[in-house]
């Protein structure tokens, strides 16, 4: 078993958490959403602007060569954090959206065609769905759904051969569902998949900071993930890929750096990863990045998941007590550290904002996730999730103060 977190030392390298408002102290429960930054990096990217700041894999100058030495090792450090130990494999980007838009772009559009078949999931964050949507829409490719059950894990026939046909070319699976906090047996799938002849890619949103990760155990083709997420500046994160995949995709973006000679006619493009790199890239946001990464790596992945599973576990009991409904899994080890739910009549968006009243930070709305709402025929839940500076006390306010909402709006 891991050790357990030492919480109050984490909470004291996160100087948001000294905030309160109307004389109540901040209790943020909405990291799914994007977490907050311990001291280490915010200090990462304000040293990188106060002392080294120049344009990475330009300038031949000091400042420049330091540049570039940290924007590379801020790549070495996070691919190692992934699983990747060849840094070339990790494609930085501004985070999974862009990471998805890319490989949908680069990869899926040149080798899609008519009558070609799209397997997503029903518990998609829109920015896994909407790229596969618009790349069916140019290539006449068709798009198919796994289905849910009523517990929010996907409904999977006992042979998950029977999902993929010859004309499979693609899955497109979240490792934890943003919306429900289910976390799939993405390695299950995607030997299916591959099985079948198709590339897997992964939206690691909510998997990258909360579970331990190697992406070549995943079995993923293509892993992208956001580092505002994971403690790190947004604009931030990447997609990382197996090396036969990247030597496939094309570029998306056009200019400098991803090129290696231009003719009047023609270009030629510079290697893997530089190739899907253009422009000026977000480099002290990348190395703000990397300092998250080590950050985590301290503390233990397996210390970070059993103290959120602790957490989920503590606050489905108490939401329960008080007769909210919850969404997701039973089962906590299919469940992260995002619990979704609604509690009496009231709706979700004004039960967020007299929790405000409280200085509780939680998410109210559809959370990008449309079919997940639709499935269970309710237009918006409430979602509280985790990272590692949160409390059961914390779990305690947010509780006591649904008891507010709840006499505010009785009828």
């Amino acid at each position: 078993m891991a050790p357990a977190l030492d919480v109050a030392r984490i909470r004291e390298d996160f100087p948001i958490l000294t905030r309160s408002f109307a004389g109540r102290p901040l209790v943020y429960l909405d990291s799914a959403a994007t977490a907050q930054k311990p001291e280490v990096v915010i200090e990462a990217e304000a040293t990188f602007y106060r002392e080294h700041n120049a344009n990475a894999h330009r300038g031949i100058y000091t400042l420049g060569e330091e540049a570039t030495e940290a924007y590379e090792q801020a790549r070495a450090t996070i691919a190692r954090f992934l699983g990747a130990e060849d840094p070339a494999r990790l494609v930085f980007t501004r985070g999974t959206t862009e990471a998805i838009n890319l490989v949908a772009l680069g990869w899926a559009r040149p080798r899609l065609h008519e009558g070609d078949e799209i397997v997503l999931t029903e518990m998609e964050h829109h920015s896994n769905i909407v790229p596969w949507q618009l790349a069916a829409q140019a290539t006449g490719a068709t798009l198919r759904y796994i289905g849910l059950t009523d517990e929010g894990t996907l409904d999977l026939p006992a042979d998950l051969g029977s999902l993929f046909t010859d004309r499979t070319r693609l899955l497109a699976v979240t490792a934890v569902s943003n919306a429900l906090g289910t976390i799939n047996d993405v390695r299950h799938l995607a030997d299916a998949a591959h099985a079948a002849g198709a590339a897997v890619v992964v939206d690691g949103a909510q998997a990258a900071p909360h579970l331990p990760i190697d992406v070549d155990a995943l079995g993923a083709d293509f892993f992208a993930f956001s580092g505002h997420k994971m403690l790190g500046p947004t604009a931030s994160g990447g997609l990382v890929a197996t090396r036969e995949r990247l030597d496939e995709m094309e570029p998306v973006f056009g200019g400098g750096d991803m090129i290696r000679e231009v003719f009047h006619d023609h270009s030629t493009w510079n290697d893997v990863p530089f190739r899907f790199e253009a422009g000026t890239m977000q480099v002290a946001q990348q190395v703000g990045l990397a300092a998250a990464a080590r950050y985590l790596e301290g503390l233990g992945m397996d210390a970070v998941r059993e103290h959120e599973r602790d957490l989920t576990r503590y606050t489905i009991g108490r939401l329960n007590e008080v007769g909210a409904t919850v969404f997701g899994p039973e089962d906590l080890s299919e469940h992260g550290g995002v619990v979704a739910f609604t509690y009496r009549d009231v709706h979700p968006h004004d039960l967020a904002q007299i929790l405000n009243e409280d200085a509780v930070c939680i998410r109210a709305g559809h959370h990008c996730a449309q079919l997940v709402m639709r499935r269970f025929g309710t237009p918006a839940t409430s979602r509280a999730s985790f990272s590692v500076f949160n409390t059961t006390e914390e779990v305690d306010v947010l509780v006591d103060a649904l008891a507010k909402a709840g006499d505010v709006f009785a009828v």
